[in-house]
């Protein structure tokens, strides 16, 4: 297929563009400043690939989790080049879940180490909690083994045997349980190139939907904390720094 893929849902801005044989790609800052770049970077893709938005079959977009700013900015983007190919036909889009986008990142890069059976995806959700969502590796394949929740890092317990993947290692080093030291850890974000090795299995499942319907995946919809609610955050932060002290 010739297909778009992109990503916003982190601070990272991923794009990626197949003609079917060869693959392009490109990074740029991500959640708020994609809305100012997302598409500038797109049409100098398909300039450097030698192809127009009409000639796409789809369009693959991270649907969330993620940065509420990102995920709208990624489904306005997805809508607005579908709804605007083929002189108002319009073409398909391919939602694909950021999560599956991340652990099958991780299944990619390790492959040839022997590559990866279990794999927890996990991603700095803020306001202190983290997205969080199991995959078995199956025939080169990442499948779910239950939907996307959120834990605070300090309640997060993987199951035994898995590979912890994202980008929360560094953000809550200080509150992740001692016990996730024994657990193989790999800093990596929802990627592109991820979404384009997805997409055939996806399209196959009938994923594609019409543009209408490039909608975010929203599994908190509390954007920030209320001001008392900040409050109360900082003052047990305070609370717990003295108790710390001997």
């Amino acid at each position: 297929m010739k297909l778009l893929a992109f990503d916003t849902s982190t601070d990272v801005m991923s794009i990626a563009l197949t003609d079917g044989a060869r693959t392009w790609q490109h990074t740029g800052p991500g959640g708020a400043k994609a809305s100012l770049t997302l598409i500038p970077a797109i049409l100098a893709l398909l300039d450097e690939a030698g192809l127009r938005i009409d000639d796409l079959e789809a369009i693959a977009f991270g649907r969330g989790p993620g940065s509420f700013t990102g995920l709208r900015t990624a489904c306005a983007v997805a809508q607005g080049l579908a709804f605007g190919a083929r002189q108002g036909a319009g073409i398909p889009v391919l939602p694909v879940d950021t999560l599956m986008a991340l652990a099958e990142e991780a299944r990619f890069r390790h492959a040839d180490s022997g590559g990866l059976h279990h794999i927890t995806a996990l991603l700095d959700a803020r306001m202190d909690e983290v997205y969080r969502q199991d995959f078995a590796v199956d025939a080169g394949i990442c499948k779910p083994l239950a939907a996307c929740n959120m834990v605070r890092p300090e309640n997060l317990a993987p199951r035994a045997g898995t590979t912890l993947a994202g980008n929360v290692f560094g953000v809550y080093a200080d509150r992740l349980p001692a016990a996730i030291a024994a657990f193989t850890q790999l800093d990596v974000l929802p990627a592109a190139s991820a979404m384009l090795r997805l997409a055939p299995a996806l399209v196959a499942a009938g994923q594609l939907v019409d543009a209408a319907l490039a909608l975010p995946l929203y599994v908190r919809d509390k954007v920030a904390l209320t001001t008392d609610e900040r409050a109360v955050v900082k003052q047990q932060k305070e609370q717990a720094a003295l108790a710390a002290i001997p």
